[in-house]
């Protein structure tokens, strides 16, 4: 018997954890991934540095003295595409109050994530502006 095949929020959940793994913060590594309303892949990206940034000696050391130059991943995937291409990101932690709101600009209707950020309104954005918000924990790679 074949291997039940993924659903379209497992499919965009296995995406983000595979961009995870190309992240260089060695505290927290954090995938995302973008899909258009035909559910095809736009893109994925990381959280990292902005691309071509060499870090001095000793910048991993310090998380708090760092994170201020930290790119989300959420915001790197939305330099892949223009507002209205895409219907749903998947995101390895649920996007921080900053992202959500980004991702609500650009028009995304469906969110998925793998981790809860306790610190984070996006519950409370996506209600108000009925974008679909929802935990899947279930994936490849998980």
């Amino acid at each position: 018997m074949p291997a039940a095949r993924l659903s379209i929020p497992q499919y965009a959940m296995a995406l983000a954890h595979v961009a995870s793994l190309r992240s260089e913060d060695p505290y927290r590594k954090v995938g995302a991934a973008a899909l258009d309303f035909d559910n095809r892949v736009i893109g994925t990206a990381y959280n990292g540095l902005a691309p071509g940034y060499d870090p001095p000696p000793g910048f991993w050391d310090d998380r708090e003295a760092r994170q201020k130059f930290m790119l989300h991943a959420e915001i790197n995937l939305c330099s892949l595409f223009r507002r209205g291409e895409a219907k749903i990101v998947a995101t390895t932690t649920m996007p921080c109050t900053a992202c959500m709101q980004t991702l609500c600009a650009y028009g995304i209707k469906e969110i998925y994530y793998r981790e809860i950020y306790q610190v984070s309104d996006a519950p409370e954005i996506a209600a108000r502006y009925q974008v679909k918000l929802e935990q899947v924990a279930d994936f490849p790679g998980a």
